[in-house]
């Protein structure tokens, strides 16, 4: 694997000063990535420009710079999959930049925006991926649909996941409420009574049953709950008043009784 050992000390410096430079004010639809510890391989990623059948996709390439650098060119490849005419099929670029064109004073932003402009203007003459290119010159529609299949397939940006944080959040919130809630009331059917309500043991109100020979608390009385024996009727009476009731008749009849005998023994 090659390291910054196998570049002179001046071409790192060099390096160092562009990168910093394209890091701060990228070129559009370009983003550079670097090893620190290998500026002999240069990655970026760069955008498929509007208008074209590569719109919409992000395609990653690299350059490899050798020892003689800026001396002789750095090799270009394409490392994701593109239908083009000056791309071959391992990804080589094939550009007069990096060929006979090349001189050293041109910097890496040159050449990135060079291979950017391939994209938006293939040379067909010079290509390297010959099906692309009879393509191109014969039919430029079947050209383009053939582009544009490969970027939808391979190079299409990756569509941001659902946010269900809003969602999950709320959820919880409301579980905690239930749980640090001392107030609320829950109510079993299956307990219930005609007339009454049994209140079921909870770890703030133990059950009055559990209360051996002790006085039920007058608290504990008034959280008993008086429901109804149909939804939307009126409250039935409570159960203690209607036994008191009951009793009170009982001594009335028992009353009048005795003061008949009476009348009837002064009559003797």
């Amino acid at each position: 694997m090659a390291t910054n050992e196998n570049l002179p000390p001046n071409v790192i410096k060099q390096l160092a000063r562009e990168l910093k430079n394209l890091d701060e004010t990228p070129p559009e639809g370009i983003k550079v990535g670097v090893n620190d510890d290998d500026f002999s391989t240069i990655y970026a990623d760069i955008e498929g420009p509007a208008g074209t059948p590569y719109e919409n996709g992000v395609f990653r390439m690299k350059l490899i710079l050798s020892r003689d650098f800026p001396h002789t060119p750095p090799k270009g490849y394409f490392l994701t999959k593109i239908f083009h005419p000056n791309i071959a099929s391992n990804g080589e670029i094939c550009v007069n930049t990096l060929k006979r064109d090349w001189n050293p004073s041109l910097g890496l932003r040159h050449v990135l925006i060079v291979v950017r402009c391939l994209l938006i203007e293939p040379f067909p003459e010079s290509a390297l991926n010959e099906q692309a290119g009879k393509m191109l010159l014969e039919n430029y529609e079947e050209y383009a649909r053939h582009a544009r299949l490969y970027t939808g397939i391979h190079a299409l940006k990756p569509k941001p996941k659902f946010n269900s944080v809003s969602r999950s959040e709320s959820n919880a919130a409301h579980n905690v409420d239930q749980t640090t809630n001392p107030s609320v009331c829950i109510v079993d059917t299956k307990t219930t009574v005609s007339g009454a309500v049994v209140v079921q043991p909870t770890p703030l109100a133990p059950s009055l049953n559990t209360m051996k020979g002790q006085e039920p608390p007058a608290t504990a009385l008034n959280s008993v709950v008086e429901i109804g024996v149909s939804g939307g009727s009126a409250a039935a009476p409570p159960v203690v008043a209607t036994h008191k009731k009951e009793v009170g008749s009982v001594k009335a009849q028992d009353k009048k009784k005795i003061d008949a005998r009476k009348k009837s023994l002064k009559r003797l």
